[in-house]
């Protein structure tokens, strides 16, 4: 991913694209910061978790602009979001996502609410990176209770 990112960073350099230069250095840094934290490279999950958490990010400035009446700003952060959502694997649809969550309601045996972090844990490590875990808990929570 790194390497990608170093090619796709050469190339915004020499096409003069300020916004996609900006945006691939912030995705850079935010991993190299990851993996002095950590202390080692990251792995590919962990790499699309770091690039999964700057698109929340940014989508979540996105709203507070548009609530603040701030279009440009907003714009600005949508489009970065954008940018870094290209480097990340496609999301799950909503049949892969149940599918998901019932095969680890099976291998937990989970049985009501009070298995929900169980459950979490199976589908996080199944999912991470490609769903919104607040639309996964939102599943767990309609299929537990």
């Amino acid at each position: 991913m790194l390497k990608q990112l170093t090619e796709d960073m050469k190339a915004a350099m020499k096409a003069k694209d300020k916004a996609r230069l900006a945006c691939i250095r912030l995705m850079r840094a935010a991993i190299k910061d990851k993996e002095i934290e950590l202390g080692h490279g990251l792995s590919e999950t962990e790499t699309v978790a770091v690039l999964s958490k700057l698109v929340k990010q940014r989508n979540d400035a996105a709203a507070q602009y548009g609530d603040g009446g701030r279009p440009d700003l907003q714009a600005a952060e949508l489009a970065e979001a954008a940018i870094i959502q290209a480097y990340l694997p496609e999301p799950l649809s909503e049949a892969e996502l149940s599918a998901i969550v019932d095969q680890a309601i099976a291998e937990t045996g989970a049985s009501g609410m009070r298995d929900m972090g169980r459950v979490m844990g199976v589908v996080k490590s199944k999912a991470e990176g490609r769903a919104d875990m607040g639309k996964i808990s939102a599943i767990v929570k309609a299929r537990l209770g």
